[in-house]
């Protein structure tokens, strides 16, 4: 099978030859910023270079999908925010907000041009680049913010957090307000190209919120924002996700990711055989600080565990070691054949 068949077969619940090895985040490497000569801090506003990086991961180490933008200020920017890009510094900074747009109780004015400002156009560009660079063989992915996630970009963290046990109708207002421009930018992805689209709901684990009040604020709105995206879909949290797989299975993604917090063979006994279940490697502690044994050793956890592709738990950070890179796609192949 090609790459793409591969990943897009796993996320329809088709038959495989083997578990894919791809993510729904970013994957870029030091070595394909050194191969190409370019930047991290100016890919970021570059399509060109942005899709050159995000191919590399491919083309260098043969994980399986390319996957833009590399960073999670894209929807914040469109909104209003102001976003540092760290140019010029020589170490790996990625783009954070640098100015909040709004605080809780307010109402969001949603730009009417949305899809035409900040770099949403190019993400698309870059995302059309992609395509024609991998020939259709290897599955291009983007990602969206969720409601949670992003209100915690455009507001202060620390007033949504509070806001969410004092003013929780304040907060569902915003996230209600969220839903249909995060739709909207995931449509635009796709239709630029995007075989699949990750939602990026990071902000709401139970070691963050309780099941109790993910259940009242946070899963409505996912569930909303992933019944209007069109293409296929992976939703995505870190943390602890253990009490509530259930709600995010519920939630109706074509998958859903977790790391290494979650138990993934209990997940596989609440969810059962239909559920596809990505993860569940350390992304830092082992991918980029393990040595290329224990990189092996936790692909094949993973797979016996039961999950149905193997996915990093979050982004790939850039200076993971080649090797690792190597070990990580030979293990999947070594032990995730399908019978």
């Amino acid at each position: 099978m090609t790459p793409k068949e591969r990943v897009m077969n796993t996320l329809e619940k088709k038959e495989v030859d083997r578990v894919p090895v791809f993510s729904g985040m970013g994957n870029v490497t030091v070595a394909g910023m050194q191969k190409y000569g370019i930047d991290f801090a100016s890919s970021h506003a570059n399509a060109e270079q942005m899709a050159t990086l995000a191919c590399s991961t491919y083309e260098l180490f043969g994980f399986e999908c390319a996957v833009v933008p590399f960073d999670l200020c894209v929807e914040a920017e469109a909104l209003g925010c102001e976003v540092n890009f760290y140019a010029g510094k020589q170490n790996i900074l990625y783009p954070t907000i640098k100015s909040k747009i709004l605080k809780v109780g307010e109402e969001l004015q949603v730009p009417e041009n949305l899809l035409e400002r900040g770099r949403i156009p190019l993400v698309k560009e870059a995302i059309s680049l992609c395509k024609e660079k991998l020939n259709g063989e290897v599955a291009v992915g983007s990602y969206i913010l969720g409601p949670f996630t992003l209100a915690g970009q455009i507001l202060d963290l620390n007033d949504l957090l509070k806001s969410s046990f004092k003013k929780p109708n304040d907060v569902k207002a915003l996230l209600s307000q969220l839903v249909e421009p995060l739709v909207d930018i995931a449509n635009a992805f796709h239709e630029a190209g995007a075989d699949y689209i990750t939602v990026r709901e990071m902000g709401a684990p139970s070691d963050v919120i309780s099941p109790r009040m993910f259940k009242m604020l946070v899963q409505p709105y996912l569930k909303e924002t992933i019944a209007g995206i069109k293409a296929p879909t992976i939703l995505h949290m870190c943390g602890d996700t253990n009490m509530l797989v259930e709600m995010l299975y519920e939630c109706g993604a074509n998958a859903i990711s977790v790391e290494q917090k979650n138990d993934v063979a209990a997940t596989r006994q609440k969810l059962g055989e239909e559920a596809v279940i990505l993860g569940n490697l350390d992304a830092y502690g082992v991918i980029v600080k393990g040595t290329p044994e224990e990189v092996e050793q936790s692909v094949k956890q993973a797979i016996e565990a039961g999950v149905d592709g193997v996915m990093p738990g979050c982004d790939i950070w850039p200076e993971v070691p080649e090797d690792n890179m190597h070990a990580l796609i030979k293990a999947v192949e070594k032990y995730g054949a399908k019978s």
